[in-house]
């Protein structure tokens, strides 16, 4: 599967370097475009106030322009996060989208998005300050509507950004959960 695999508002920090490598070892193609042009950040406050500099539009570009050269392929987006919602964002806007892995986010969805029966997991710590229960059921009831496959995970404890472990958030059990139904769903793809 060709995978493109979009950082958190973090940026394109060691972990997303290890989510690719694992992806890579599962026999995936994988791309990690760096959306911030080399900033990493370790506070979430620094990584949002730089993400709003850049805003949402520049983020979206960058994307597009990353993902472009291997759309034809039929890419599975993939994001942690603030990527989550890029991925997402790209996902729905792609006719030869295989399917979306959203990792710790989701994203707003276009009231005329339409996709033909996309496969979708979400994975997402519970409860989540940025995913609220009452947020997660509108979204997942857009996307059946939209025409997705949903499937939502949720880790009871675990803190938002669970799967970094240089992050306060890590839950090692939430990961390896995460990363073994993640991989059991790109099988499937």
């Amino acid at each position: 599967m060709n995978i493109m695999l979009f950082h958190s508002t973090y940026g394109l920090r060691p972990a997303v370097h290890a989510a690719a490598e694992r992806l890579r070892a599962a026999g995936h193609e994988v791309w990690t475009p760096d959306l911030f042009e080399g900033r990493v950040f370790d506070d979430v406050e620094e990584g949002r106030a730089f993400q709003e500099e850049l805003g949402k539009d520049e983020i979206l570009k960058r994307a597009i322009l990353a993902a472009a050269p291997y759309s034809e392929r039929g890419l599975v987006y993939a994001g942690f996060a603030l990527g989550a919602a890029t991925a997402q964002t790209l996902a729905l806007g792609d006719a030869k989208a295989r399917g979306l892995l959203l990792l710790h986010g989701t994203s707003d969805i276009a009231e005329n998005a339409a996709v033909d029966e996309l496969p979708v997991q979400l994975h997402v710590a519970e409860p989540d300050p940025f995913e609220s229960d009452d947020w997660l059921s509108a979204w997942y009831l857009r996307m059946g509507r939209a025409g997705a496959d949903v499937e939502v995970y949720r880790y009871a404890g675990a803190g938002h950004l669970y799967t970094d472990p240089d992050l306060d958030d890590y839950d090692a059990e939430a990961t390896e959960a995460t990363w073994r139904t993640a991989l059991g769903f790109l099988e499937t793809l």
